[in-house]
Formats: structure tokens, C-alpha cells, sequence
């Protein structure tokens, strides 16, 4: 709850206060006093909870789009990452095919590209 619907709510309360004592001592104006204090303190609360409600729906915003750029971030990246995997294995079974070296798996190859890459070099 912002400050806005506390002020609103206490304004109301203070208003059924005040038409209450008027009520009770007969005074018109005092009776007034206290129904216009209450719509006084109505609105203020509607305006604090539309805040809220923009303020919510302002966060979620923010949230889907960070969530949003986490996905395509990601996507991204996975597929760089698969794209140069590619091109590493395009080029090594290149490399493998014109030295004559026949026979070799797919597990081999990748084993390959793993030691290529950690050492410079394939065996």
C-alpha cells in the first residue's frame, strides 16, 4: 500500500468521523464536512491504486524484457557456439581428408576437435 491509499483511507476514516459527530449533535454543515472528506479520501485511495496497478504492470514490463533479452542472448550465443563447432569440424575433416586419413568416426573427429583444441594440435 503507497502513501497515497494510507492518506486516502485515513482522510475516509476521518471523514465518517467527522459525518458521524454531525449526525449526532444535529450539525448539517459538520454532516457535509464529513461525506466531502470522504470522497476526498475515496479519490486520493482510487489514485494510489492506480499508481500501484502502473507501477506493477511497469515492473512486469521490465521483467518479460529482461527475460526476453535472456533468451536471445542465449540463442545466440548457442548458435555462434554451434557455428563454430561446425566450421572447427568442417575444417579438421578437411585437414583429416587431405593427409589420407580414412576411417574415422564421428566420435573421433569431435575427440579430435577437443584435443585440437586443448593442445594446438590432433594425434
Amino acid at each position: 500500500m503507497n502513501e497515497d491509499r494510507l492518506t486516502g483511507n485515513a482522510k475516509n476514516l476521518g471523514g465518517q468521523v467527522e459525518e458521524g459527530l454531525g449526525q449526532a449533535t444535529g450539525d448539517i454543515k459538520g454532516q457535509l464536512q464529513g461525506k466531502a472528506r470522504q470522497a476526498e479520501g475515496a479519490l486520493q485511495d482510487v489514485y494510489g491504486q492506480v499508481k500501484e496497478t502502473a507501477s506493477d504492470a511497469a515492473e512486469a514490463i521490465r521483467e518479460s524484457a529482461t527475460g526476453a533479452n535472456d533468451f536471445l542472448r542465449t540463442t545466440i550465443e548457442e548458435r555462434l557456439t554451434i557455428t563454430r563447432r561446425e566450421a572447427v569440424a568442417a575444417w579438421l575433416t578437411h585437414s583429416l581428408r587431405r593427409t589420407s586419413v580414412s576411417g574415422l568416426t564421428r566420435s573421433r573427429i569431435d575427440e579430435c576437435i577437443e584435443e585440437r583444441r586443448e593442445s594446438g594440435h590432433c594425434k
